[in-house]
């Protein structure tokens, strides 16, 4: 009889930027495991970056790696750590390595932003994934073959995603349940003081109706509308017909409730859509005026700077995600 491996090993690949949270939390899990009074260690892992020097994550603090990319095991299973900047601190060699590795029949993941690496590589065409939701709009511009999920982590197949954060936690818990049952899942929950972890399909974030503390369900149906019809906004009469209200009714509730009228709210929701895809991709003005549902460029351009005091043409922040081309 060949004797179990009693280690099941991992990879963690940071990427400048990373979210050094959602790392610790994904490690911190399985270095519980091992803890465990039973019979533990059950698992093992490598920390690597693709050059083997140390990595800084988004906060500034820096993480020593044990080495630059290497050769994998085909039991290895390789967790992608990124952040801020993903698409500017990925370089082709991690690309080339991570398609390679791949090939072998691991199973491979990502935290937050990680998930772009996947896409990068062509390792989630068709599959369903997640990522943090600050980046989510952006990808699924940029990324329309793959199924975004807005859940905290998603598990297809091999492939295993994450919002990052608390929600690596969640993630582990539940490889940690599978490879070794409910009773060592709960015992490192317990140990981390997470007496309730969370399904994959729970939200990110907390509801439109809670953020906005609208008590009114007409209201808040309103607001979801809205909120998933950006590049083609709806006509505030085809709002109020869908909640069954007069659109008169519909402006006295945005004016007692959100303080502004549903046009200058509907406006501020994609302007936001709008900033997230400048300082995340590299759109173009135009094609984030399309993206957002704006018909004129001069329009967008001028409520742009009403709003934020930049043109969209100057806009751009320190956490782009991509850039055009191919890798």
């Amino acid at each position: 009889m060949t004797p179990r491996d009693p280690l099941i090993p991992y990879a963690f690949v940071l990427i400048p930027g990373f979210s050094q949270l959602g790392f610790a939390c994904a490690l911190e899990a399985l270095s519980l495991a091992n803890r465990h009074p039973g019979q533990g260690p059950y698992y093992r892992w490598r920390v690597l970056s693709e050059t083997g020097a140390p990595v800084a994550a988004y906060n500034g603090v820096t993480t020593a790696v044990d080495g630059a990319l290497t050769e994998l095991g085909r039991n290895e299973t390789i967790v992608i750590c990124a952040g801020e900047d993903v698409g500017r601190n990925t370089g082709k060699p991690l690309i080339t390595w991570l398609r390679r590795e791949v090939r072998k029949g691991m199973d491979f993941g990502a935290l937050s932003s990680g998930t772009y690496v996947l896409a990068l590589a062509g390792l989630v065409a068709g599959k369903r994934v997640t990522t943090h939701w600050e980046y989510r709009a952006a990808l699924t511009e940029i990324l329309p073959d793959v199924i975004m999920e807005d859940a905290i982590f998603s598990i297809d197949g091999r492939v295993f995603t994450t919002a990052g954060g608390a929600a690596s936690m969640d993630m582990m818990l539940e490889r940690i349940k599978a490879d070794h049952g409910t009773e060592l899942a709960t015992w490192v929950a317990d140990q981390m003081v997470y007496t309730d972890p969370r399904l994959p399909d729970h939200a990110q974030r907390a509801t439109l109706q809670s953020r906005t503390q609208v008590r009114n369900g007409k209201l808040a149906t309103a607001l979801q509308i809205m909120d998933t019809n950006i590049e083609d906004p709806l006509a505030p009469d085809e709002i109020s017909d869908a909640i069954g209200l007069s659109t008169r009714q519909l402006e006295r509730l945005f004016a007692k409730y959100i303080g502004v009228s549903p046009k200058r709210y509907y406006l501020k929701l994609r302007l936001e859509k709008a900033r997230d895809l400048l300082r995340q991709t590299d759109f173009s003005v135009t094609e984030v005026c399309v993206a957002c549902g704006f018909k004129s460029l001069s329009h967008f351009s001028k409520s742009y700077r009403a709003t934020y005091g930049i043109s969209p043409g100057l806009e751009g922040g320190d956490a782009r995600l991509v850039w055009r081309g191919s890798i």
